[in-house]
């Protein structure tokens, strides 16, 4: 349905208000209801939505190293606008009618994620790709409220359900309603899942959300998190999508499935045809520069202080820069062999990324193989991807990726000066943030006994 047409149907249907949200750098929405006759105004043009939403770090804390916005600049309202081609219905709430909304002027708001990731299909299309993605996510389940958590101080955390269990036809029939709301009201809410199943681990899921052209799985991945946090709201249920949130247990991985086709997606670029050489040139080119750039891109795919513990050798989270024919121990793997489904799976995202950044990342740093027609400069790894010593280790914590990816030329060059400056810097306060705190374990390990 086009603008006109969608303004005229809320009219018509009665409704009195929408939400709408826009993405902030750390993947969280920030969202505004809105009365159905100002929705009406600002169809015709844009709104104004406080630039603060990028000069704040997850917990509402005002950055103070950033230069886009902040207290000299007095926080302004910057030009959002709608983008139609989002709408859809909430269904576990009333039905509200609910749009995504990105920034106008790049130049303006150089860290909006949403405008970024635009920029970067616009780049692929204009050399005759359509970008196609689709990410996976898993989320540990936990019995409680907000509110019960926070006053447990997150001590005694009570999974959904006991024991490891992944793929169990029996975990999900303990909240089935829950179970069975997730995969139902998210096709409602036009993000169709693939697959819904336990993973190993008390209490977690995975779900493959249905692939789409890049933008529109980028908006259904992000809508995802939050729309499995509400509807686990519903079920007296917490969700978390942290990357890490118990040393003894696995991570919780995102991983990013993506190809390259014709623009009117009747030919998958990747798919060779031929079985002596699995990949097309293009599909070649394109994985090289997913791990060439990987190192300098990294904090886009681990974006939090908690993300490198998920990084661990033999812990179904990559630590080097290799790829592998489906190797699950790598950081890239290629799935080959039927014209559809020839892709790439990018599995160093963790759950907790910002899907915008991590898509824009992987698209970005293809395109950079392509256009510099890098070759893959190291042989597929076969067999265990861990005890490979010559491969080259990611940096293990989010100050050695920050700056790296600062210094970059490459990440400058692709994803440009003004959004990696900024971006960097917010992982900056966010290491500052983490170096201020005391642990539990240095609770536990100096307490008494030094």
């Amino acid at each position: 349905m086009g603008k006109q047409e969608i303004v005229g149907r809320l009219e018509e249907a009665g409704h009195r208000k929408i939400k709408f949200a826009v993405c902030d750098i750390d993947g969280i929405l920030r969202s505004k209801i809105l009365l159905i006759e100002k929705f009406i105004e600002i169809s015709r043009k844009s709104t104004g939505f406080c630039d603060v939403v990028f000069g704040w770090d997850s917990n509402d804390a005002c950055y103070d190293n950033v230069e886009m916005t902040g207290w000299h600049t007095g926080y302004p309202d910057k030009k959002a606008h709608l983008d139609f081609t989002t709408f859809r219905h909430v269904p576990w709430d009333n039905d509200i009618p609910y749009f995504l909304g990105d920034f106008e002027n790049e130049s303006d708001v150089p860290a909006c994620p949403r405008s970024l990731l635009k920029k970067i299909r616009q780049q692929a299309a204009q050399i005759g790709f359509k970008a196609v993605f689709a990410q996976e996510f898993e989320w540990f389940n936990f019995i409680g409220t907000p509110s019960e958590v926070d006053a447990s101080g997150y001590r005694n955390l009570q999974p959904l359900t006991p024991g490891m269990f992944g793929y169990s036809q029996l975990r999900p029939n303990l909240h089935k309603a829950y179970f069975n709301d997730l995969f139902d009201l998210l096709y409602q809410f036009d993000i169709p899942l693939e697959s819904l199943h336990t993973e190993t681990g008390p209490g977690v899921y995975e779900a493959a959300i249905r692939y789409d052209e890049v933008l529109a799985a980028a908006d259904k991945a992000t809508l995802f998190k939050t729309a499995v946090k509400e509807i686990a709201y519903q079920h007296g249920i917490m969700a978390s999508f942290m990357a890490k949130w118990n040393e003894e247990l696995p991570g919780c991985s995102g991983h990013l499935h993506q190809s390259l086709w014709n623009p009117d997606q009747t030919e998958n670029l990747f798919y060779s045809g031929d079985p002596q050489k699995p990949m097309s040139a293009i599909m070649e080119s394109y994985l090289a520069g997913i791990l060439h750039c990987l190192p300098w891109v990294l904090p886009l795919y681990a974006p939090t202080i908690n993300s490198y513990k998920r990084l661990r050798d033999g812990a179904w989270a990559p630590t080097t820069v290799t790829w592998g024919y489906d190797n699950r121990t790598t950081a890239v793997r290629v799935l080959n062999g039927d014209p559809k489904a020839t892709r790439l799976e990018m599995r160093v995202a963790g759950s907790d990324t910002n899907p915008y950044l991590a898509m824009a990342a992987s698209l970005a740093s293809g395109l950079y193989g392509i256009k510099n027609e890098l070759k893959l400069d190291s042989p597929a790894i076969v067999g265990n991807a861990y005890t490979n010593s010559t491969a080259t280790k990611l940096p293990s914590n989010l100050w050695q990726a920050t700056q790296q990816m600062a210094q970059s030329e490459v990440a400058n060059e692709i994803l440009g000066e003004a959004f990696v400056q900024h971006f960097a810097k917010t992982r900056e306060w966010e290491w500052r943030q983490f170096g201020k705190a005391v642990t539990d374990w240095e609770l536990k390990r100096y307490f008494e006994i030094i």
